[in-house]
């Protein structure tokens, strides 16, 4: 199996002496001005971890994230290293479901924008949320059932529109879109995924913390293994029908939360899953996540632990 992990590490965005209290405004400016997407990747390929998956957020504080010249060393740091690329579409401040066709159509812009500044680097998938916070707003506003599907409905719907948008103006093969498990129905996205034949992220953290609805964890694995191109793994304890959405309890390493470990490797071994699984985690929380996973399976190791 293949751990990964995310270039969005907010030790490498937000540099100790940036963030300290008596930090100038200048030496913020200047952490900003000089932050380099391409270094981040090659310390986290010197941790052992790859593939590693690019963030399409970095864009909106860091426009240098995926400029001419950072995809260029990013795609020499490929070319030396032989290690493989994920992206992580934009999800702040994009709402490529909402039925307010300026707002969808300016986010499905961002949204190709990334897309067609990392195709030299060939990413293996392309990650999206395809709904956003208006949708989660609404799935959550305790409407009544036939109301509530109806308006998910619209947003499903608007979805659909974006993504045809996004394959259209870039000429990605459908199956290289993985729509993210997020805080969305989980029938509602797989049906989006049957309907225009993309691939699925498996979101281990936000389906436990019950974002997805009310589905146990391996029922969701189940349902999502045969278009399943990428798992984000981070741990979170299940939630239950009545109880608070688990916010901010997902996104912690493994052990901390009530993760079956064993039984997904397996079951993802039964499958015969090769996608990245990408840990949405810190550089330490993923090292101790992946102490977990070699306790279990000693065989599984980052490259270069």
């Amino acid at each position: 199996m293949r751990f990964g992990i995310m270039t969005m590490q907010k030790g490498a965005l937000i540099p100790a002496g940036a963030s300290a209290a008596g930090g100038s405004a200048a030496e913020a400016l200047a952490a900003l001005s000089s932050l380099d997407h391409a270094a981040i990747a090659r310390d986290l390929f010197r941790h052992g971890f790859d593939p590693i998956e690019l963030g399409g957020d970095m864009a909106l504080f860091f426009p240098q994230s995926f400029a001419p010249d950072t995809v260029e060393r990013l795609a020499a740091l490929k070319a030396e290293t032989g290690l493989a690329y994920t992206v992580h579409l934009p999800l702040w401040s994009t709402e490529p479901s909402t039925p307010l066709a300026p707002v969808r159509e300016g986010s499905v812009q961002a949204l190709v924008d990334i897309v067609q500044r990392t195709l030299p680097l060939a990413p293996e998938v392309y990650v999206l949320h395809a709904t956003g916070a208006l949708a989660a707003e609404f799935y959550h506003m305790g409407l009544p059932n036939l109301a509530q599907r109806f308006v998910l409905g619209q947003f499903q719907a608007a979805a659909a529109r974006s993504v045809v948008a996004i394959l259209e103006q870039t000429g990605l093969e459908s199956r290289r879109l993985a729509i993210e498990t997020i805080e969305f129905p989980l029938d509602l996205t797989l049906a989006l995924a049957e309907d225009l034949d993309l691939s699925l992220c498996l979101d281990v953290g936000h389906i436990l913390a019950g974002f997805s609805g009310d589905v146990s964890f391996f029922d969701a694995l189940e349902l999502c293994l045969p278009r399943l191109a990428e798992v984000h793994l981070h741990d979170a304890p299940q939630w239950q029908p009545g109880q608070p959405l688990g916010y901010g309890t997902d996104h912690h390493p493994l052990g901390s939360g009530d993760l079956d470990v064993a039984r997904l490797l397996g079951r993802l071994e039964e499958a015969g899953f090769a996608g990245p699984i990408i840990f949405e985690l810190t550089v330490e929380e993923a090292l101790a996540s992946m102490a977990v996973i070699r306790h279990l399976r000693p065989q599984y190791t980052t490259r270069r632990s």
